[in-house]
């Protein structure tokens, strides 16, 4: 199958998340700029998640630079993605609605930490299927990018319960690592 299709649908879901995640706000009642205070912890919130969005959208579609057709466990893969990424906006809603508490933010890591766990599989099924001599297997190498953003992740997760605020600069450090698109990909298909 060719890869079009996964494509267009997972450009479609990522930008209906975004969507659904600015919906969340609401028009404060009164006029001035100490009426936008309440709404500071939603704020940050939807911007470390858009955030988030936006990198699995470059990194996907860099991801399907590197492949020509697909099979079916690459589709269940890209849904298995998209699913961890569809709970981001609930995930989001709450922590601001919680101004960032202990099960929110708990929550909020499992979800990031399942997006990421998601994202590995699909490039292993993408490898699995394209072969050793790929050029995403060339670009991955040992993915240690990915391997420290996991781990970073189950520490944040496990501060959730204790320290929300060492959660939280977690989450935004996990970011800022994958903040530049994956260049591994860009330089192997540039060569």
């Amino acid at each position: 199958m060719k890869k079009n299709r996964l494509e267009a649908f997972s450009d479609g879901v990522l930008a209906i998340i975004i969507t659904i995640m600015v919906l969340e706000f609401s028009v404060p009642e009164g006029h001035t700029f100490n009426d936008l205070k309440p709404l500071l912890p939603k704020v940050l919130g939807y911007i470390l998640s858009f955030i988030y969005i936006a990198i699995y959208w470059n990194n996907h579609h860099h991801l399907m630079h590197t492949v020509e057709k697909v099979n079916g466990k690459i589709l269940w893969a890209n849904m298995h993605l998209l699913f961890w990424l569809s709970l981001i906006p609930f995930a989001t809603a709450w922590l601001g609605e919680s101004e960032f508490a202990h099960f929110p933010m708990f929550l909020y890591g499992i979800v990031l930490l399942g997006c990421a766990i998601a994202y590995f599989i699909l490039q292993k099924c993408i490898i699995k299927f394209e072969g050793k001599d790929s050029l995403l297997y060339n670009s991955v190498g040992k993915d240690n990018k990915g391997k420290l953003s996991n781990l970073l992740y189950i520490i944040a997760i496990a501060f959730a319960l204790y320290i929300p605020l060492i959660s939280g600069i977690l989450y935004i450090i996990v970011a800022f690592i994958w903040l530049v698109p994956d260049k591994r990909i860009e330089d192997n298909f540039n060569q």
